[in-house]
């Protein structure tokens, strides 16, 4: 398997400037080993008041006079905990003996890559070429990369004007590339793309705040979500100042989503006065792992054409499915399978290249597919777009490739195939390594990981612990994960941070650690529950 390692890139990039008299500078893409992670954001009042003096009349910024709706937001994957965890990760550089454990692992966050996962050589080969395209007129770059990669780099490159990936491009995206994610489409569907509905992002969570700015006007404008849910949604809602309509899963049918839950919030939603422009689902689900079967899709179309809602479909695990009996199907392609057109339904599909078997998250690409909607409502979609200018470039490329990698008889095709399906097969056995031992610690129970790269466990906590929660002044749940993370260095996210059935708690916990870390995982965690659980034992 060739790799483009940083130690051959060097002296091809000393042969080019000899060539070229100009300096030229490797781009950190090109390696294998990228490891992305965005700078924290701090969430909490009393974090957005540190160092200052928050009464002071005299400056022109204070909580007072902020946007409201900015004070509403939450988002709990990177919320205290993890602040928490970053504070004692400086401190372990420099008081190593202070801890019971040597490292923070972050299952908090769908990051792959930050812990371990390697990005697909195929992808960042290509994307290596693109971005620094005086490789490609050097002999020696035949001996680095495969054939497959230089001839997808050309074609990408004649694309885009000017071959610049540093410039702006269409508001919507590359039309190349869009058109390679509308064959994609069409290839998993078996149902024509058009790649004029495509509006590519960076990453899906622009998509979702682009479509919830263009639904919501007022708290009058309802969102149904689902409870749990994933922290982007009732922040984006809250933003914009709508109102989060909540339907539950079912936990007890393994998160199972009814459409009489669906019809009893809708009805409820209605008779308090809120129009609601939309139903949110997340199949494969985050952060609860299930992935729908195909009836109950299509039950969840109907029911949208029936109520004249916006489906928003986000699927950005729909790489990321582990069991045998489950496979995923989009909604479009029910939708289509039903019989519905363009005029009968209006539906958005979110994807990312920060999921699935590929992990770039901190690449930032992804897309939206918009469809159902009149031309006067798409120029609206495409204005809001155009404020943005466009999406990055890297992000647009990677976002074909997933869309449309390697297919047999390509030179990269056979790697291709072993690194995704290592890291699929890898996942699946995290998973349920995971699942078998959370099933294990007393009062926790876990439904299967069908999908996504999450569980999420209930914990029946002992009365005392509640009790010392509330004096503390912090959900039960995030309690536990507290105590877990002083005790561990394991960082997981509160169930509460999600939300869910009132009276119960969970945490949500990644499959991402490698597999050589699990068995560490689970000791740690499997002692710390113990020791917790006897400590505040009724």
């Amino acid at each position: 398997m060739r790799r483009f390692v940083t130690g051959q890139a060097k002296n091809l990039i000393d042969h080019t400037r000899r060539h070229h008299h100009k300096t030229l500078r490797l781009l950190s893409l090109a390696s294998s080993d990228s490891t992305l992670v965005s700078s924290p954001r701090l969430f909490s009042s009393s974090s957005l008041m540190s160092g200052s003096d928050s009464s002071s009349s005299s400056l022109p910024v204070t909580l007072d006079s902020l946007n409201p709706k900015v004070l509403k937001c939450e988002y709990a994957v990177r919320g205290e905990i993890v602040n928490i965890a970053q504070r004692l990760q400086e401190d372990l550089k420099t008081n190593k003996d202070a801890y019971p454990f040597n490292e923070i692992i972050y299952c908090n966050i769908g990051n792959p890559q930050s812990l371990g996962q390697q990005p697909i050589t195929f992808f960042r080969e290509v994307l290596a070429l693109c971005s620094h395209t005086a490789l490609l007129d050097e002999s020696a770059t035949h001996g680095l990369f495969s054939s497959d990669s230089i001839d997808r780099a050309w074609k990408i490159l004649d694309l885009i004007p000017g071959k610049a990936t540093g410039a702006y491009s269409h508001s919507q995206g590359i039309k190349g590339l869009r058109d390679a994610i509308a064959a994609g489409i069409e290839a998993r569907d078996g149902f024509p793309a058009d790649p004029n509905d495509i509006f590519m992002t960076d990453g899906a969570s622009p998509g979702v705040h682009m479509m919830m700015q263009l639904l919501i006007s007022s708290e009058k404008d309802g969102i149904l979500c689902p409870i749990p849910q994933y922290p982007l949604y009732s922040a984006s809602i809250a933003l914009h100042g709508g109102s989060l309509v909540p339907y539950y899963l079912d936990e007890a049918s393994g998160w199972g989503l009814e459409i009489s839950e669906l019809k009893k919030q809708l009805e409820d939603a209605r008779s308090k006065g809120i129009t609601v422009r939309a139903l949110a689902v997340i199949n494969p689900g985050n952060p609860t792992g299930q992935v729908l079967a195909e009836e109950n899709q299509r039950e969840i179309v109907d029911f949208c054409k029936k109520e004249g809602l916006v489906l928003l479909a986000d699927e950005v695990y729909q790489e990321n499915v582990y069991v045998p009996d489950k496979k995923f199907h989009s909604f479009k392609k029910v939708a289509r399978s039903l019989g519905y057109g363009e005029k009968d339904i209006c539906l958005v599909s979110f994807q990312s290249i920060s999921k699935g078997y590929y992990g770039e998250c901190g690449k930032r690409g992804g897309y939206m597919e918009v469809t159902g909607f009149t031309s006067d409502v798409r120029e609206q979609i495409y204005k809001v777009a155009s404020v943005n200018l466009c999406s990055n470039i890297s992000g647009q490329i990677l976002a074909s490739l997933v869309m449309s990698p390697p297919k047999p008889g390509d030179d990269s095709y056979d790697s291709y195939i072993a690194e995704k399906e290592g890291i699929l097969s890898s996942l699946a056995k995290r998973a349920k390594t995971l699942e078998e031992a959370l099933n294990k610690l007393e009062g926790v129970t876990c439904n299967r990981a069908e999908g996504a790269m999450y569980l999420f466990p209930c914990i029946k906590l002992p009365q005392k612990a509640i009790a010392a929660a509330e004096s503390a002044k912090t959900a039960p749940d995030a309690f536990y994960c507290k105590r877990l993370l002083n005790a561990t260095g394991i960082v997981v996210v509160p169930g509460s941070g999600f939300r869910q059935v009132p009276g119960t708690w969970h945490f949500r916990c990644t499959i991402l650690p490698q597999e050589d870390k699990i068995p560490a995982i689970v000791n740690r965690l499997t002692e710390f529950h113990k020791s917790f659980m006897d400590e505040f034992r009724n």
